[in-house]
């Protein structure tokens, strides 16, 4: 008789799988919000509006010249206003008994970083309202993000009169383009400390007086990627109820629900405070 050699698949469907961790869907994190006008003062769903002057003009004038007055009446610039969001999850009894995860913990966080990432997604869409300039183009694949286009739009901030700090806040794409464009030779990033950080950590501190920020929540094309320099001013977030996580049982349903909301509104607060920064969405061959 030949020998009987014992192996693992003679008990293979008998033994149980072994599974890891559950994991929650990769998200970004939430950018924009310590770096744009956040208000919280208020409640409820009223819009917020912004009013300007026009500003004085002076004129030569003669001697014996009665001045005559000008306008000096403010007039609605911008307006935000606030919408609710909402989302839920619903969990059964059954689902909780069996799941071998925290089920209900791990949906709790998944519902927080899911409106994280929804806030930041509204906040990066309004780069495209600056008006303040514009620079780059997106006409085909080589159209990347370059650093002479990074020092035009601090130019343009310049000419805007864009109080400071300013801000850029790029996709990962266009820093790829600037971070693989840092070495030696290259006339406006010929900075030996610019070269360290880029090497160092992949993320610049700042540079031409200008924080550098990257956010995945950009979206990505061969064409149109709208990132944006600006001062915090030039978008605003208005908080009128925090977010909140409210769980409700549902005994005929033999379940509960977790119910997270917030109501706020966003958008550009003072669009001349910011430069629209277009490039193709992809890295560099």
């Amino acid at each position: 008789m030949p020998p009987q050699i014992n192996t693992e698949a003679d008990i293979s469907s008998i033994v149980n799988t072994i599974y890891g961790d559950a994991m929650l869907l990769a998200r970004e994190q939430t950018v924009m919000y310590p770096i744009v006008k956040t208000f919280n003062d208020q409640a409820g769903l009223a819009p917020r509006k912004n009013t300007k002057y026009g500003g004085a003009t002076f004129n030569q004038v003669q001697e014996t010249d009665d001045l005559a007055s000008q306008a000096f009446t403010p007039s609605v610039d911008q307006t935000l206003t606030p919408y609710e969001y909402a989302a839920q999850y619903f969990i059964t009894d059954s689902r909780v008994e069996t799941d071998p995860y925290s089920v209900r913990s791990d949906a709790a966080t998944d519902l927080g970083q899911a409106l994280g990432v929804k806030v930041d997604t509204l906040l990066v869409s309004t780069f495209g309202s600056f008006t303040g300039g514009s620079i780059g183009t997106a006409a085909a694949r080589g159209d990347n993000f370059t650093w002479y286009q990074f020092y035009g739009g601090i130019a343009l901030m310049r000419r805007a009169l864009a109080p400071r700090p300013w801000v850029a806040v790029l996709s990962p794409e266009q820093w790829a383009c600037l971070g693989t464009a840092v070495a030696p030779g290259i006339t406006v990033t010929n900075s030996p400390y610019i070269q360290d950080e880029v090497l160092r950590q992949y993320f610049v501190g700042n540079v031409g007086g200008v924080d550098i920020f990257i956010d995945a929540n950009i979206g990505t094309a061969t064409s149109a990627v709208k990132a944006g320099m600006f001062s915090p001013l030039a978008v605003g977030l208005d908080w009128r109820r925090a977010p909140r996580l409210e769980p409700e049982r549902d005994a005929s349903r033999r379940g509960f629900e977790l119910n997270m909301s917030a109501v706020f509104a966003y958008g550009v607060w003072r669009p001349q405070f910011g430069v629209v920064l277009t490039s193709a969405g992809t890295i560099p061959a």
